[in-house]
This record gives structure tokens, C-alpha cells and sequence, in this order.
């Protein structure tokens, strides 16, 4: 066979454009005979794949799987959205064994994979920790001491609260206390011991014992529109 045309050696080119891929040109033998085909793929094309690639070059793709830490950035009507460190922002579902409410800035400790991410822990948390039960609840420490402490204050609230405790004690920098009606009723001895004492009584005070003593060491005043003894 004779040499072969320029025409010839470009047809032998077969561009598959449904799969993007590129057939090298067939070699020819001394004889004319026909080598096996090489294939490039994968290989950039100038101003194509190649270009695509450089694109998305600044666009960080998901990781497959992922264990680390993730800062809350929405956290709105049931909706978690987490920032991982890369900097992608990907939807979370709680999966804590206490039902935690993250608020914005937390930072949870996430895993996921092919897309699915779930929060298993909090690193940093300001958010709130609500535990409801249905029914009566009771919390018995066996043997041991129940403890409860806050650092920013301990609430407790209810229709009715009632303390049964063989010895109470209270100490506190400052007390205040607001009750509509108030009864007291001590079997033994009330002993109260104060700097000062003021008292206040809108309306109606009255005092009744078998024995009565006022004792001071210095001045006593009693000031009324009229005093009546006996």
C-alpha cells in the first residue's frame, strides 16, 4: 500500500461525544498494516475539562465521611445548619440521648457520611437542655447525696412545693421574701438574732403572750395619738 493521505489520517481521528472520550489515531506498520487503538481518557482538553476543573477549584466539595467539630450557624424551628471546618455549611439532625436546643455560635461534635450528618455531642454549648417526662418523676440518690447547682442560679417551680427535712440551713449573702398569707408555727423555742429589726404593719399589729419583757439599755419611746395601758 502506498503512503497515506492527510485526509485519511483524519478521519481515522473517532471523537464519542456521548462519552467524552478521545481515540488517538490508529499507526500504520511499514506495510500499511493496521496497529491497535489507543485511548486518552481523562485527559483535559485544552479550553474544556480543563477549565472546568480551575472553576471549581475554589468550591470545597463535602467530605464522604467526617467526625469533628461543627459551629452552629442557624438553629430555627427544628433546622440545624452547622459550618464544618472547611467552611461548608451542611444541614445536622440531633441525635443526643438528652434533648438539647443548640443556639448559634455552639460548637457540636458532628458525624456524617454521603450527606447524612448528625450531631452525637457538644463540645461548647449555650444553648438550653429540656427534660420532660410524662407522670410523676422521681430522682432518688441510693445511698449518696442529691446535688443541684447552677452557675448562674437555680429555679424551682410548681403550683405546690413542699420540703420534709429532719434540719434545714440557709445561707445566703441577701434574702427576700414575698408571701400573700404566711403561718408559722414553732413548737419549741423562735430565737431571732439581728443586727437591726425594723418592722412594718400597714394596718393591724397584735402580740399576745402570758409574759412579756422589753429590755434594752438605753432609750425606750412609745409614740401614738393615744396610748392605752391596763
Amino acid at each position: 500500500m502506498g503512503a497515506m493521505k492527510e485526509s485519511d489520517r483524519a478521519a481515522a481521528v473517532r471523537v464519542d461525544a456521548a462519552a467524552g472520550e478521545e481515540h488517538a489515531p490508529r499507526a500504520y506498520g511499514a506495510h500499511g498494516s493496521r496497529g491497535a487503538d489507543v485511548l486518552r481518557i481523562g485527559l483535559p482538553r485544552a479550553g474544556g475539562a480543563a477549565a472546568d476543573d480551575a472553576g471549581q477549584e475554589g468550591a470545597a466539595a463535602l467530605p464522604r465521611e467526617y467526625l469533628g467539630p461543627g459551629r452552629v450557624t442557624a438553629a430555627d424551628g427544628g433546622t440545624i445548619a452547622v459550618e464544618l471546618p472547611g467552611g461548608q455549611p451542611v444541614a445536622v439532625e440531633m441525635a443526643l440521648a438528652l434533648p438539647y436546643e443548640p443556639a448559634v455560635g455552639d460548637t457540636l461534635l458532628v458525624i456524617g457520611r454521603e450527606e447524612r450528618y448528625y450531631a452525637i455531642g457538644v463540645l461548647h454549648g449555650a444553648g438550653r437542655t429540656v427534660l420532660s417526662l410524662q407522670g410523676d418523676v422521681a430522682v432518688h440518690a441510693r445511698d449518696g447525696e442529691l446535688s443541684l447547682s447552677g452557675d448562674k442560679g437555680v429555679a424551682i417551680r410548681g403550683p405546690e412545693l413542699e420540703v420534709q427535712a429532719g434540719k434545714i440551713r440557709m445561707v445566703a449573702d441577701a434574702m427576700v421574701q414575698r408571701f400573700t398569707s404566711m403561718v408559722q408555727r414553732v413548737s419549741a423555742l423562735l430565737s431571732v438574732q439581728a443586727s437591726e429589726s425594723h418592722t412594718i404593719v400597714e394596718k393591724t399589729a397584735f402580740t399576745k403572750a402570758k409574759n412579756a419583757t422589753i429590755l434594752t439599755e438605753e432609750t425606750v419611746t412609745v409614740n401614738g395619738k393615744q396610748i392605752l395601758l391596763g
